[in-house]
């Protein structure tokens, strides 16, 4: 089962984690039993779905955790799922663009109230833990895109569907980008200071500072990886194979930061006009 959603992961290394946390998914990982990274992100959606299926819909979630894991250079890098702590932030993020009155529509109070006191109880105890994954429905937000250079892209031309039996190997139809924290933050920070001297000001700037900010609550040695998840069953084999956003979006900030605002912002508008298409699928019948 496909969900149309892509992922903004951070990988740390086994071995810098929360002691609290170390053993477990050492044993995790020394157990073989973690999953390949389309089965879990199939494995994600369905959990997600039969949540909201449910009479009434839950948000306790009871599948157990896993992780995304990594092996690079002789070592191992985890980014754990915490399908439950996002869900209880989707939560959240929900509620807050409707009435109270209209949100109850969707969950009652009483398990709002709930999940809202139990994600409490779980930041209390967990002060260290910073959630490493970003998830977005239908598009994949052009702040995402600054963090990587072309040659970091990883494409595997599998088979298109739009559901179906979850796949267990790690050569199903994907877009990956994977890079170094080191090289994400530098451009993170680059970026942020190119469009902060054009601008001031403004959403672009926020954005960049956000996810900035964000990037510095993981261990400096981590992994950052872009993942298209389930956009890659919306695009045909051509338009996945000439997707270069990230391409083109460092060369907009190149024009922008020597001064050519008109070809900036043409090729900015060409990777944004690329993603409303593909966004507005979300409406298709």
């Amino acid at each position: 089962m496909n969900g149309y959603a892509a992922h903004l992961r951070v990988y740390e290394p086994l071995g810098t984690l929360p002691e609290s946390e170390r053993a477990y998914w050492t044993d995790y990982v020394e157990s073989g039993v973690a999953l390949s990274r389309p089965a879990l992100i199939a494995k994600e959606h369905e959990t997600a779905v039969g949540a909201l299926l449910a009479v009434p819909p839950r948000v306790a979630l009871t599948d157990a955790e896993h992780a995304y894991v990594r092996h690079l250079d002789g070592l191992t890098y985890v980014c754990p799922w915490r399908l439950q702590v996002r869900a209880w932030e989707a939560l959240e993020d929900f509620r807050a663009l409707m009435p109270d009155e209209l949100a109850e529509a969707f969950l009652p109070m009483p398990a709002v109230l709930a999940a809202e006191a139990a994600h409490d109880t779980w930041i209390a105890e967990h002060p260290d833990i910073t959630v490493g994954i970003r998830s977005e429905t239908w598009a994949i937000p052009l702040p995402w895109f600054v963090l990587f250079e072309a040659e970091e892209r990883r494409l595997v031309l599998g088979e298109r569907g739009s559901s179906g039996a979850p796949p267990h190997t790690g050569l199903d139809r994907a877009l990956v980008y994977v890079t170094a924290m080191s090289r994400a933050r530098r451009r993170s920070a680059r970026a942020l200071h190119v469009v902060r001297r054009a601008f001031d000001e403004g959403p672009a700037v926020d954005a960049l500072d956000e996810i900035g900010r964000w990037l510095e609550e993981f261990h400096p040695h981590s992994l950052v990886e872009l993942d298209y998840g389930g956009l890659v069953h919306l695009l045909d084999d051509e338009a996945l194979a000439a997707d270069d956003s990230v391409a083109e979006l460092a060369s907009s900030l190149e024009q922008l930061g020597n001064g050519d605002a008109e070809a900036a912002g043409s090729l900015y508008e060409n990777v944004l006009g690329r993603w409303r298409a593909i966004a507005a699928l979300e409406h298709a019948n």
